[in-house]
């Protein structure tokens, strides 16, 4: 019979010899099952080592028993002076020691070859393990991550639920606020203040520069000159200048005191300057009062003018592009975006570290809100739950095969003889009770077929 190479030991021999843990991942070779579960054994793969040699040496004192008992019965009856109950128990012995027998060739074989022997379908765990892995991959995808599965586990999780009725306590939504907070802080200190700066200077003010001023300002101004929005304005500013010429005297007065000439008499001023007061507050609190007055309507067309040579007169667009260049070379403007990025951010700061401030507790009442509806309303209970299990449902839909290809993945990385080893700790000391319980039932079933032997022979 050919003997087969060994997997894992062709494996190991072909790992690079300047692997080291430190290595990086592309430049090594696979990491084994041992260093992928923390390379040295730890205290409890030793309490496992210990508690599977003691269950062997139990399963096998059973095929020591029985051997022993076997070879005792036999030598009775050779020398003829046995009863013939010794027939009886040698049958059941000998029928437990090939049921043991048995059961250790086939707990055996799950790990290595019994007795080093390469016998075919043997050591199946070194030899299948990515047939394993594969197959345990598909089994958790079509048991555990079906459509079906995951609905009716979230139905009966009920999520929204339980969600409401937790955030609905003031001292969860402080703990949520908390935590929130904590993560915003995070995230803005994450932030380069120039990143931010120059994504506020090229969104707002490069783009408000970029366009000319003219055209969009005379459109807005249009529009509002259409809808008759000026006449406020105006009457606005005929109020504040019939104000201001109730009080205008004084100013009056001395202007003509100091432009008159100096032969002028005093008293002639006086009636002047009376004259002029009392005509332009009889000329302002006309045009206040009247809104038809010629004034107002000059006004109003002037205006109407402005709008229409601010859209299509080339010397008005100019002039107003001159404007916006003063104004964006200003100081003030041109670190905007800092200025404005730097309060912010002050703001920000001291809002999130302050449990008192207005954003940790708008946010601690927001979950509080989101809470209470949870818990009290069933239909939107419902709607979480449904976008919930949809949302379960597409992931284990789409990337089911991905999430398991976890598994399978890592279980083709291991070493074969060293995922055996480690697999034999876990579970071979309950394996270990199917060669006692093969040594227990083989005995019963030799017992059974002997007497049934005897009664009918």
């Amino acid at each position: 019979m050919a003997h087969r190479p060994n997997v894992g030991a062709r494996a190991a021999t072909e790992r690079p010899a300047a692997a080291r843990p430190g290595d990086v991942a592309g430049d090594r070779a696979p990491r084994s099952f041992a260093e992928s579960l923390a390379g040295a054994d730890s205290a409890a793969d030793a309490e496992r080592r210990r508690g599977l040699r003691r269950m062997k040496l139990v399963a096998l004192s059973f095929l020591v028993g029985a051997t022993v008992i076997f070879l005792v019965c036999t030598w009775a009856q050779s020398t003829g002076t046995a009863a013939g109950w010794v027939g009886y128990v040698r049958a059941a012995a000998e029928a437990g020691m090939i049921g043991a027998l048995a059961d250790w060739f086939a707990v055996t074989a799950l790990f290595k070859h019994p007795m080093g022997i390469p016998i075919p379908h043997t050591a199946i765990i070194k030899r299948k393990k990515d047939q394993l892995g594969e197959g345990l991959g598909t089994f958790v995808r079509e048991n555990f991550m079906s459509a079906e599965v995951v609905e009716t586990k979230l139905r009966d999780a009920q999520v929204a639920s339980r969600m409401g009725k937790w955030l609905s306590e003031e001292s969860h939504a402080e703990r949520v606020a908390s935590e929130t907070s904590t993560v915003l802080r995070v995230l803005v200190e994450m932030l380069r203040d120039e990143d931010v700066q120059h994504v506020l200077d090229r969104m707002i003010v490069k783009r408000i520069a970029e366009p000319q001023w003219g055209p969009p300002i005379g459109r807005v101004l249009a529009s509002l000159l259409a809808e008759g929005r000026q006449e406020a304005l105006i009457q606005l500013l005929a109020d504040r200048a019939f104000q201001w010429s109730l009080n205008a005297g004084d100013i009056i007065e001395r202007v003509i005191e100091r432009d008159s000439p100096s032969w002028s008499p005093r008293w002639v001023d006086h009636l002047v300057g009376d004259r002029i007061h009392r005509e332009l507050m009889d000329f302002t609190d006309k045009v206040r009062r009247n809104p038809e007055h010629e004034l107002r309507r000059s006004a109003t067309r002037f205006l109407f003018e402005f709008a229409d040579d601010l859209q299509h007169d080339d010397a008005t667009i100019e002039r107003a592009e001159n404007v916006k260049e003063q104004i964006m070379a200003r100081d003030e403007v041109a670190k905007a975006a800092e200025t404005a990025w730097a309060t912010a951010k002050r703001i920000f700061l001291e809002s999130v570290d302050d449990p008192e401030s207005a954003l940790r507790t708008r946010i601690a009442d927001s979950v509080v809100n989101i809470g209470e509806a949870l818990r009290d309303d069933v239909d939107l209970r419902d709607k979480v739950d449904n976008w919930i299990i949809r949302a379960a449902q597409h992931l284990v839909t789409q990337y089911g095969a991905e999430i398991t290809a976890i598994i399978t993945d890592t279980i083709e990385r291991w070493d074969a003889d060293e995922a055996s080893r480690r697999i034999e700790l876990h579970v071979g000391r309950d394996l270990q009770f199917i060669r006692i319980n093969g040594t227990v039932v083989g005995s019963l079933a030799g017992l059974t077929i002997y007497s049934i032997a005897q009664l009918l022979f």
